[in-house]
């Protein structure tokens, strides 16, 4: 499944994209994010110079509910708010991606890490597009699933022994039929296995090139 990271330009309307711009020494770091209905709780931890004054100005904010001071410590601040105006929350909630934290916005910039169906980060593009957002695309790689894996157990195995053994190296410090007596396997299965194996790994390899190559021409 395709695990995309972008960096997402925050609109200067918006009062996070405002204060990040007007302090851009400051991060933001959001640790947790929940909608709630038609707002959205943050649990954000700031870091940099002129923290008090930041927090004042987040207060200030008309379209900050609420606000509660939970920690300071060695220039960081933790801080937890309720705001009419969770852009990102909105964008995700509506794509069905759950946004994965922490997220770190810095001079009006978010960069954001989710992992989706390609169906899914299109949506999810529209829906930052439509709260006014832009974005760059940093890289758009394909993840393997726990549950399904890219190698079977055997493959695995095998070509694990064959990097061990310098099958790959170069020169080759093995040979295919040293490698199949060091594993006391037949050298016709050692070698139909891990021809399989090298043809799945070139198939990812070549996957994410194209999935690369996607991201760069958005």
């Amino acid at each position: 499944m395709p695990r995309a990271k972008l960096s997402v330009r925050l609109p200067q309307a918006a009062w996070i994209g405002d204060l990040s711009t007007d302090y851009p020494d400051v991060e933001f770091r959001v640790l947790a994010a929940l909608p709630t209905g038609e707002t959205g709780v943050g649990l954000v931890e700031l870091s940099g110079p002129n923290l008090p004054e930041v927090i004042r100005r987040i207060q200030e904010r008309e379209t900050i509910v609420s606000l509660d001071l939970l920690g300071e410590s060695d220039g960081r601040t933790l801080i937890q708010f309720e705001t009419t105006e969770p852009l990102l929350l909105f964008s995700v909630k509506e794509s069905g991606i759950p946004l994965e934290p922490p997220v770190e916005i810095r001079d009006g910039r978010a960069t954001v890490e989710v992992t989706a169906s390609q169906d899914r980060l299109s949506t999810f593009g529209s829906q930052l597009e439509q709260f006014g957002m832009s974005f760059d695309v940093e890289f758009v790689r394909r993840t393997v699933d726990s549950t399904d894996q890219l190698l079977t157990d055997r493959q695995r195995d095998l070509v694990v022994a064959a990097v061990q053994q310098g099958y790959y190296d170069t020169p080759r410090e093995s040979s295919l039929t040293e490698l199949a007596d060091h594993l006391g396997m037949a050298k016709s299965t050692v070698s139909e296995t891990l021809h399989r194996a090298e043809g799945t790994i070139v198939k990812e390899f070549v996957a994410e090139l194209d999935e690369g190559l996607i991201a760069e021409a958005q």
